[in-house]
């Protein structure tokens, strides 16, 4: 397949990978269940391996090898049709994969206050660590069979590994805590805003308590506990107006699109403050969205020698990021949260919003010494007069480009788990949802990423190009990078805004509830001892006599 063709295929196939979780949270939160959904979506996602690895080992399914790249056959119509088949499988599949398995992972443990006081290990920090080991395994091992051994079992090795999953993960399903779906939280939300249209014209009570609220409607999807009434976005209150009509028989149930009660309310009201926090992660992802292939580039024309027979390739030096982000997990979770704790008094040691802001000045930092080192390198190449020939190596050590790697890893362990751990604090049943916009904002992101690039390409000049095609020597690839740190620091400005006017959310837990009935109970049953008591004492004070 010519480079054009293959780079558009590869970006079709991750923005389209970006957008299905959506459709897979959907399914979950509605009616299918987070397990059910993993289920199906993991059989759809081998299904897809099976297919690309059949083609990868069955002749009549591929062009034949081309080992001059001069005058290759392109792949038929056909073999195209298979490609994009199994690229669709796995599109879907992992769309349902990727919005469940973080919520699925979560709901096995008490997320209350109490429950992630007591533990001394963060779920979203391990889930984080395990998708760093996927990615080193992916990088060396899967990556060393397929140049040795061949695209066949470069891409059966994941296939089995898949299918072994599955079976595990079948196996281990009676000791899971699986939460059935009652009704459809979109449906709920749409429901809140159509009652809300329809009484703009109310007045609201002074007293928040005099709003409609009813537990046993709710029961289904609150068993952690009803959110409570807060004062943001009042309009939408509008929708649990009780009006005398619908007073009149408390025990009819309401027309839930004429009335809903308060936690129905509050559940849009979490989501209409997650969205700015959330929609701060689009314009991060298309600042850094290029920076790997960029950085790729710069590190064909270093010194990239470990010894005198053995070069470190290019992209495998996105391995130091990986090495970093998961020892900054674990230095994370052992040292900095037990640290910063002693001081904020947070079981978590910072909050979500906290540790994303430290992320994001974390990969500026990152990003300005990427032009830095652009700097350096063009420097040396111009030293040694070698800014006109491309295919030059400049006597740089590709090791320059190691700092900023260690600060992009620092990043994301900030950042990214931030991100999810944040989401994770919508209503509960739409975390899968919520879980699904961490990925719309990396697909958005990318394909906004790509039009930045497109746009700096085209009018950044012709003879010196900052992004030029053939000689990035003569470029100006610092500029570029200059740039997205401007891009950055004005995210980083909106998200401080954003995080300063949120509130979080406020949830009656049932432990509280529990709490408060019990010692109701307890207040009844000792006013009944003492009554009887009274009596008693009464009667032998009578019988004395």
């Amino acid at each position: 397949m010519p480079l054009v063709s293959a780079s558009n295929t590869l970006t079709n196939f991750s923005g389209t990978s970006g957008f299905t979780p959506i459709f897979g949270a959907f399914i979950a939160d509605s009616f299918a269940g987070r397990f059910w959904t993993i289920i199906i979506a993991s059989l759809i996602f081998e299904m897809g391996l099976v297919v690309i690895t059949i083609s990868a080992i069955l002749p009549r399914f591929h062009p034949p090898p081309c080992a001059t790249q001069v005058n290759c056959q392109e792949a038929t119509s056909s073999q195209l049709w298979i490609l994009y088949l199994s690229l669709f499988l796995i599109s879907v599949g992992s769309g349902g994969i990727r919005s469940c398995v973080v919520p699925f992972s979560a709901d096995q443990l008490d997320m209350t206050k109490k429950g992630v006081a007591s533990r001394k290990w963060n779920i979203f920090n391990w889930y984080f660590f395990c998708m760093g080991m996927a990615s080193l395994s992916a990088l060396t091992l899967v990556v060393y069979v397929q140049d040795n051994l061949g695209w066949g079992w470069g891409l059966g090795i994941p296939t089995i590994a898949v299918f072994i999953s599955i079976i595990a993960f079948l196996l281990g399903s009676p000791l899971y805590k699986t939460i059935k779906p009652k009704s459809s939280p979109f449906v709920r939300l749409a429901q809140v805003i159509v009652a809300a249209i329809e009484k703009r014209n109310e007045t609201l009570p002074e007293d928040p308590k005099l709003l409609y609220q009813n537990g046993e409607l709710d029961a289904a999807f609150s068993v952690e506990g009803r959110l409570l009434h807060s004062d943001q976005f009042k309009w939408l209150d509008k929708a649990a107006i009780v009006t005398e009509e619908e007073a009149r028989d408390p025990n009819v149930l309401p027309n839930l699109w004429k009335l809903a009660t308060v936690h129905r309310v509050e559940e849009l009201k979490c989501i209409i403050r997650m969205l700015p926090i959330w929609a701060s992660g689009i314009l991060l992802i298309t600042a850094t969205s290029h920076q790997q292939s960029f950085v790729i580039l710069q590190a064909r024309t270093m010194d990239r020698h470990l010894s005198h027979s053995f070069q470190i390739p290019p992209a495998s030096m996105s391995i130091f990021n990986v090495l970093t982000m998961m020892v900054g997990v674990i230095l994370y979770e052992r040292v900095f949260v037990p640290f910063v704790r002693r001081f904020t008094k947070n079981p978590s040691g910072i909050t979500s919003l906290q540790r994303i802001g430290i992320g994001f000045m974390v990969n500026i930092l990152a990003t300005l010494v990427l032009a830095f080192v652009e700097i350096k390198r063009k420097s040396v190449a111009a030293k040694y007069h070698l800014l006109d020939d491309p295919k030059a190596t400049i006597p740089i050590s590709v090791f320059w480009l190691v700092p900023q790697y260690f600060l992009h890893g620092v990043a994301e362990v900030f950042m990214f788990v931030g991100h999810l751990e944040f989401l994770y604090q919508s209503p509960e049943s739409m975390r899968s949802s919520a879980t699904a916009l961490y990925f719309i904002a990396t697909a958005i992101g990318n394909y906004v990423g790509t039009l930045l690039v497109s746009l700096v390409h085209k009018y950044s000049g012709k003879e010196r190009n900052w992004l030029p095609d053939r000689n990035l020597n003569r470029g100006r690839l610092e500029y570029y990078y200059f740039l997205v740190s401007g891009i950055q620091v004005i995210n980083l400005i909106y998200y401080v805004i954003c995080a300063w006017f949120y509130n979080y959310k406020s949830l009656e837990e049932i432990s509280e509830v529990r709490k408060e009935d019990l010692e109701q109970g307890n207040e009844k049953i000792s006013s009944v001892d003492l009554k009887d008591n009274k009596e008693k004492a009464k009667g032998e004070f009578t019988n004395d006599e």
